[in-house]
């Protein structure tokens, strides 16, 4: 079993100083182990009727991304890669059936190959998610779809002219402001965005399938790493580097 301590940081409105307020004792095999058996499950009862079927599909998904990001966090990067793969594959099947404009999808599959470090895979499940054509899009979702798909594959060209349309209320700034400074290759201006990312997530009390993980700032710091951009953070949310 492992075992760590998460600090959660909250901003205090007077003075903008954080400080720690809640110290959780974090046990990912629990975490892992809940995923995997939501996946299984998820998987054992797959509906017929293709408009279920496709939601279903992305439930099974996301249970394999919280198996994985668990592993991952324990150090088990051979079971994290599996459960991520699995992930990328139920994100990109359920795009059959799938509502026009469905882009998170896309974006599942391919953050979840590049957090599996299967570089390959991120390529072909990026050119496949172009084809799809997000960037044609008038949706911040689908830019970012498309952008992030455009760096993985190093068409960085495209993803900084796609770039405005993150500026969109709702989208988040921080991560716009990441991925633009990615694509412009702005060491100064991604240290300081990723930072900001990181931070919304440690400031945060919700976590996608209850995962305290900053799944978004592994998948820009390893687009960062292949550009010489990296960070290199550290951060409780984050797995323990060497």
């Amino acid at each position: 079993m492992t075992i760590v301590v998460v600090k959660t940081l909250t901003v205090i409105p007077q003075t903008g100083a954080r400080e720690p307020n809640r110290l959780q004792r974090m046990d990912w095999d629990a975490h892992a182990e809940r995923e995997e058996g939501r996946y299984g499950d998820g998987l054992a009862r797959l509906p017929q009727d293709l408009d279920a079927r496709q939601k279903q599909l992305v439930r099974v998904a996301m249970a394999a991304g919280g198996a994985g990001l668990a592993r991952l966090m324990q150090g088990r990067s051979a079971e994290a890669a599996g459960w991520l793969s699995r992930s990328a594959e139920r994100y990109r099947e359920s795009w059959e059936g799938a509502p026009p404009g469905s882009w998170g999808r896309l974006i599942g599959a391919v953050k979840s190959r590049i957090l599996a470090g299967d570089w390959e895979g991120a390529v072909q499940d990026a050119r496949w998610a172009l084809e799809q054509h997000p960037q044609d899009s008038d949706s911040p979702i689908g830019a970012y779809a498309a952008i992030l798909a455009f760096l993985t594959v190093a068409e960085d060209e495209h993803a900084s002219a796609l770039a405005p349309a993150l500026r969109h209320e709702g989208f988040p700034e921080a991560v716009g402001d990441a991925l633009a400074s990615l694509s412009a290759h702005d060491r100064d201006a991604y240290s300081s965005s990723v930072a900001r990312v990181l931070e919304s997530f440690e400031t945060r009390e919700d976590y996608l399938e209850d995962i305290p993980v900053a799944d978004t700032v592994l998948v820009l710091e390893a687009l960062a790493a292949r550009r010489g951009l990296a960070a290199r953070l550290k951060s409780a949310l984050l797995p323990e580097t060497g």
